[in-house]
């Protein structure tokens, strides 16, 4: 799996139905209608995400 930036998994979010609620600090809060489970995604300037990190939110989006 190939690391991506931080701002290209919250647009990515964004065109797999999930809509920005918030932002709590640097964190921006993403959720999905029908869904009881919130998203947070570090915005930390343009910077990767960790490969754990971003395989955790994938499945908690269930995302392939």
């Amino acid at each position: 799996m190939k690391a991506i930036s931080e701002k290209d998994f919250a647009k990515f979010l964004i065109k797999k139905g999930w809509k920005f609620r918030r932002t709590k600090g640097s964190h921006h809060i993403y959720v999905k209608e029908g869904n009881a489970i919130r998203i947070s995604v570090p915005i930390h300037g343009n910077k990767p995400l960790k490969l754990g990190l971003l395989k955790h939110l994938m499945k908690v989006a269930e995302i392939d």
